[in-house]
């Protein structure tokens, strides 16, 4: 009770301070931006502890409130602590990110391309999960560098699905791991294990490039740079940080530019984009191909997602026989759904339990499975 007041009372002020004269008396108390984030770090470490132990959906006023706040982490990143696509992202960034994004790019920018389109249904999926949270939106793309976004994606250490969790980490975070399941690779319910896993190492570190160093080589490593150099900016510390961890976090930089310089639900490319992608073939089925696979009309709110979670396809594979798939179904009420045999059987034995889950997620779009640690998480532990 006494956070949701101090929610309140924060509030007002902000909307107090926020109008004509009283804005300059904003300006004098709030001198500093780190003087704004030292005092709101008490209440953001409590709503933030509250959302992560609670079990069931957090309160959409606590998770509005706290995505004001998370956006500070940020900080040495963004000029305006998030990004803002009617900017150039060069004035944007942090210069040190720049000449290692070139770099990065040189070796993987076709596969991020191609991956905005058949990724969009997951990137979706991710988006509407943080936000219950109050995360911010560009840490979807931690799971492209984590997994690709594939849900069969294992680690030789045996991480495993979208977001790369140890069995343990994911035990811990409400996640099923055993003989019979692995809800490791349940992109819905693994992403609300991430949200809070995410929140978690953020209550402590209070900035996202060192959350995502730590996802990568956990927290230990993290404090331990922290002490050594002296700072918490990246990049003063990242020296300190193992490689694998220091590129991580390049990479996830590097990752976020190439997806948000390229806008493709309107059509607009970027420079970027024309002079990169111009040459490159759409990928299509050859009539060989299509003469392997069995159709079926379908009606209903199926979702491309789940349909391809239940048939352990990849979600590319699946968009590549299916075209649009999600847009067509729900326009037009239907679809002529095209996959091998063996898969079409499967999916025509559970399309009943298929279609459930489809229109479970939907209507669950803002809720949460059910959450309860197992036990406390210690710091500086690596079982990610």
């Amino acid at each position: 009770m006494k956070l949701k007041l101090s929610i309140l009372v924060f509030l007002f002020l902000s909307t107090f301070y926020s109008n004509g004269e009283y804005y300059c008396a904003s300006i004098d108390y709030y001198k500093t931006i780190e003087d704004t984030i030292k005092n709101n770090q008490l209440l953001e470490d409590s709503l933030i502890k509250e959302i992560i132990e609670t079990p069931s959906k957090p309160e959409i006023t606590n998770a509005a409130f706290l995505s004001t706040l998370t956006k500070y982490g940020f900080k040495n990143l963004f000029t305006q602590f998030s990004y803002n696509s009617a900017l150039p992202y060069s004035s944007q960034v942090n210069p040190n990110a720049e000449l290692y994004m070139q770099d990065y790019l040189a070796t993987h920018k076709k596969q991020l391309l191609k991956m905005q389109s058949w990724g969009l249904p997951y990137f979706n999926l991710i988006d509407n999960v943080f936000k219950q949270y109050g995360l911010p939106e560009e840490l979807k793309y931690l799971a492209v560098i984590e997994s690709s976004l594939q849900t069969n994606a294992t680690s030789w250490v045996g991480a495993a699905g979208p977001w790369q969790f140890m069995p343990g980490t994911a035990r811990n975070y409400g996640l099923k791991v055993n003989h019979y399941a692995d809800e490791r690779r349940d992109y819905f319910k693994s992403t609300h294990a991430a949200a809070r896993m995410l929140l978690n190492l953020y209550k402590d570190l209070h900035d996202w490039l060192l959350v995502i160093a730590a996802y990568n080589g956990g927290a230990g490593r993290v404090y331990s740079a922290i002490k050594k150099s002296g700072s918490n900016d990246f990049w003063k510390l990242q020296y300190y940080l193992p490689q694998e961890s220091r590129n991580h976090v390049k990479k996830f930089i590097a990752t976020h530019y190439v997806m948000e310089t390229h806008d493709i639900t309107s059509g607009e490319k970027s420079a970027f984009y024309n002079n990169t992608h111009s040459n490159e073939k759409k990928q299509v089925l050859s009539d060989v191909d299509r003469k392997n696979l069995t159709k079926q009309t379908i009606t209903g709110k199926y979702t491309s997602v789940v349909i391809a979670k239940n048939l352990s396809i990849e979600i590319s594979q699946f968009n590549l026989y299916n075209p649009d798939f999600d847009n067509t179904i729900i326009k037009d009420g239907k679809y002529e759904l095209m996959l091998p045999e063996e898969k079409m059987k499967l999916f025509l034995n559970n399309k009943y339990q298929i279609l459930s889950e489809c229109i479970q997620m939907i209507l669950d779009d803002n809720s949460v499975p059910v959450y309860e640690s197992k036990k406390e998480i210690k710091k500086g532990k690596k079982d990610i």
